[in-house]
């Protein structure tokens, strides 16, 4: 993915301006990224992806959250996957929500 894919994807908050509020607005945890245009406040899909973000370019307080999904991005998966494959493995992500949430 390039820096300026989306990769809060029901927000439209790319790569490029999440690495930026870090550097500028320094958050001590990762939940504070939603203040960056609501970055994971959508379907969830990015916020494991936020978190390591944060854990990178941040100044990290430990996080006490849970690990979303198995199929989660990680950073360097971000690096080598398309735009277009993020997107799949998200809509993959909010079918299985969808499914837990009839049962």
């Amino acid at each position: 993915m390039n820096l300026d894919d989306p990769v809060c994807l029901c927000f439209h908050v790319s790569r490029r301006k999440i690495i930026r509020y870090i550097k500028i607005e320094k958050p001590r945890r990762p939940s504070q990224l939603s203040e960056c245009f609501g970055a994971g406040t959508g379907c969830g899909w990015c916020r494991p992806y936020l978190e390591r973000l944060h854990a990178q370019h941040g100044e990290s307080v430990p996080s006490t959250s849970d690990s979303h999904s198995s199929d989660a991005p990680t950073a360097a998966d971000l690096d080598s996957i398309t735009a277009q494959e993020y997107q799949k493995a998200r809509e993959n992500y909010r079918k299985q929500r969808e499914e837990q949430d009839r049962s």
